[in-house]
């Protein structure tokens, strides 16, 4: 009886949304439709030649991706809404204090879309894929198409590429749009009321160092946006022990190259010795200074958080992350670990939408009449140890007490493992 009915239940969407007369090898006349079970084993027949599966599996195909993309598109909007409203409740007086319009609100509203976006794309993910499943397994759909010869495991191909597809825009929007997202609503923030000062980190911002090549940079002002440094000054050292000293009145980079305007060079061969001028010029090329703008904004953003581990992390990037460690390659144990876990963590975050297609199958696909519910107070406890474990694990990696890229991806592992073996195990 419930093969009989897992059969008609996909027979009946199979002809409700033509997907059997699209594929063009399964015809009638109007008006003569056959039976459901007819349907069914012409459509997944017992013993398929290889023609046959191939249809077969296409047809399917799109029906498991129909019936997961309709409730992953509600999760998502829902999800959106509530935290945009969250959001915009929560910084009510500071959007007062702001003095913003109805039109910068709604800009607002519209830089932090990325973020809100992947913050809810895994948990979406699984509440829809649960619900499909749910609803699969409760008409016995499932158990028709097992029973047709087809394995879980390729009834569910559908869901691991929904699921890649998840995490390489997880990984894009992650890297790409929500630094840039994260400035524009800083900058909408401040259009008409500017920044206190203690939250100015820009201004804050009067110098960085190169481990690398042995620099140091002091400047009274840095102009991200003409990448314009107003009184710089750059020290840097030899291998000969010799160290040398430049002023100027400003500094920009023009097509590579750092160009220093109104300069003074000092040179001091020893230890002891005075500083001796070398040359003082209008215009000064130094094509030796490879410090990019790039690496400079990466300075600027980690530099300015006295603690990483509290940052507010969606503006920085791999590449911020990367440029850093360049620039200091020989950082204190306790920075490099915080930065090596973050690193690793921005690099796993992604997976996690195809781990969360690991734990849904062997919740979702249990065969039996299950309330929708179910998979609800599962969805909450899911989420629940695995945040748990998360952050118990990414604090021993940043405390030193596991290696960055372990702490980052154990959780991952743990769970993505967990639900391989139930899934082998599913009956």
């Amino acid at each position: 009886m419930r093969l009989e009915s897992g059969q008609y239940r996909i027979a009946e969407n199979l002809v409700r949304n033509k997907h059997v007369v699209a594929a063009g090898w399964l015809t009638w006349d109007a008006g003569s439709i056959p039976a459901a079970s007819t349907i069914f084993n012409k459509a997944c027949p017992a013993q398929p030649t290889r023609l046959n599966l191939a249809a077969t599996m296409r047809l399917l195909d799109r029906y498991l991706f129909r019936e997961l993309l309709t409730p992953l598109a509600i999760c998502l909007g829902g999800f959106l809404i509530v935290s945009i409203s969250f959001e915009l409740f929560t910084k009510l007086e500071e959007l007062q204090a702001a003095k913003l319009h109805t039109l910068d609100i709604l800009c607002y509203t519209l830089a932090m879309t990325p973020e809100f976006l992947v913050q809810v794309l895994p948990i979406a993910l699984l509440l829809a894929l649960l619900y499909a499943l749910t609803n699969h397994a409760r008409c016995n759909e499932i158990t028709a198409m097992r029973a047709a010869g087809i394995s879980l495991w390729r009834i569910c191909a559908p869901y691991f590429v929904v699921g890649f597809i998840a995490s390489g825009i997880y990984f894009a929007m992650n890297e790409i749009l929500v630094p840039r997202s994260t400035d524009w609503a800083d900058k909408v923030l401040t259009r008409y009321v500017p920044k206190s000062a203690a939250a100015k980190t820009q201004d804050q911002f009067r110098g960085f160092i190169n481990a690398r090549e042995h620099r140091l940079w002091r400047f009274d002002e840095y102009r991200v946006k003409t990448t314009e440094m107003i009184k710089p000054q750059v020290n840097w050292k030899l291998s000969d022990g010799s160290s040398y000293q430049l002023n100027a009145a400003s500094a920009s980079r023009t097509n590579g190259v750092w160009t220093f305007f109104n300069a003074s060079e000092f040179a001091q061969t020893g230890t002891n010795a005075s500083p001796a001028p070398l040359l003082e010029t209008n215009i000064l090329a130094m094509p030796g200074f490879n410090e990019t703008p790039r690496e400079i904004r990466s300075e600027m953003k980690i530099s300015g958080y006295q603690d990483f581990r509290n940052a507010n992390k969606a503006d920085i990037s791999l590449k911020d992350i990367f440029d850093y460690l360049r620039l200091h390659p020989n950082l204190p144990r306790d920075q490099s670990n915080n930065l090596l876990a973050e690193l690793h963590s921005r690099l796993a975050a992604p997976w996690t939408c195809l781990v969360v297609v690991f734990i849904a199958i062997p919740c979702g696909a249990m065969s039996g009449r299950r309330n929708f519910f179910f998979g609800v107070a599962g969805i909450i406890a899911i989420c629940f140890i695995y945040f748990v474990v998360q952050r118990v694990i990414f604090a021993f990696g940043s405390g030193g007490g596991m290696p960055g890229w372990l702490a980052a991806w154990l959780p991952n592992f743990i769970f993505a493992a967990t639900g391989l073996f139930l899934t082998a195990r599913a009956r």
